[in-house]
């Protein structure tokens, strides 16, 4: 009986070992690839940030200046209040319109698989082309917005070339690619039970109360993620600004990532712009752990409460 035993305690420990080291081969690719483009590239910024690096010449230890540099540079004061106005322009107002689109497109109507499609296909479009489209749109002398107010007898404003508008209009411009947060919200809209919105008309409840009181609340850990991804996305903001207004007029559209490129790639000051990542790095990060921490007090959990 013992020899059974030790033989199957070998041959136990045997097959987790080969289990053990088939997992480690086949998540090693991966673990390269963490390791090789972002562990050590990530690690490697913060090292630079400590120091003065140009382009071309060994990087000179200087501890924590570039990060005092910071409160002293105007231009990063711009960056960052460009940002936080884009923000917070642009992930709420994407959220509304992507909630009323998901919202009539998950009704039974005829042609709506069509414009699913349509509302999706600018989530799929480079950046790049989607600003020079919009480009052509938003141009005082012939786009077609200010084309369409002329025939009315209205003189358009500069749109990106004024000062006043040129963020309202980059905002404006994010709210078009939201098809993948409507992808996501329907799905959502799909998985809220039917049962609960004939309760409700039972109770007496009207189309606005079925809404904020149904809707709202199961759709909220699906608003939850996209909100997060979304804060993070639009921290991150470069190419419509970049191709729309190059950071102007008088930096009215200089956002966060305008800057880091110019103090990299055009300055060459890269110990400079490893701080200015670093310090958009920690913004990202303590914004995003607020967010979870509000999550509890907005966030239905249906499976939490039924435990509770």
């Amino acid at each position: 009986m013992g020899t059974l035993l030790q033989r199957w305690n070998r041959w136990r420990h045997s097959s987790a070992r080969r289990e053990a080291v088939a997992f480690y081969l086949l998540i090693l690719p991966w673990l390269l690839g963490f390791v090789i483009f972002i562990a050590y590239p990530t690690l490697r910024s913060f090292e630079l940030s400590l120091t003065h690096y140009q382009i071309g010449r060994e990087p000179l230890f200087i501890g924590l200046d570039n990060y005092t540099r910071l409160t002293q540079d105007r231009n990063f004061w711009q960056a960052l209040k460009v940002t936080t106005i884009y923000v917070f322009g642009s992930v709420p107002g994407s959220t509304v319109i992507a909630i009323v689109i998901a919202m009539l497109l998950a009704q039974k109507v005829r042609g709506v698989n069509f414009w699913r499609t349509i509302y999706f296909l600018p989530s799929v479009v480079a950046p790049v082309a989607v600003a020079i489209l919009w480009g052509f749109v938003f141009n005082p002398q012939y786009g077609l917005i200010n084309t369409l107010l002329r025939y009315v007898g209205i003189e358009g404003p500069g749109w990106i070339t004024s000062e006043a508008w040129a963020l309202p209009t980059v905002i404006f411009m994010s709210w078009w690619t939201v098809g993948g947060q409507i992808v996501i919200y329907l799905a959502g809209l799909k998985n809220i039970p039917q049962e609960l919105y004939e309760v409700a008309e039972i109770d007496g409840a009207g189309p606005w109360a079925k809404f904020w009181n149904v809707t709202i609340p199961m759709l909220s850990p699906t608003i939850f993620f996209n909100v997060v991804l979304g804060f993070i996305g639009a921290f991150q903001i470069f190419e419509g600004p970049w191709v729309l207004t190059n950071g102007g007029p008088n930096d009215a559209t200089l956002t966060y990532m305008i800057y880091l490129y110019r103090q990299a790639f055009q300055l060459g000051s890269l110990g400079y712009a490893s701080a200015l990542a670093w310090v958009l790095f920690m913004i990202i990060m303590i914004l995003t752990v607020i967010i979870i921490r509000s999550s509890a007090l907005w966030v239905y959990y249906e499976a939490a409460r039924d435990k509770s």
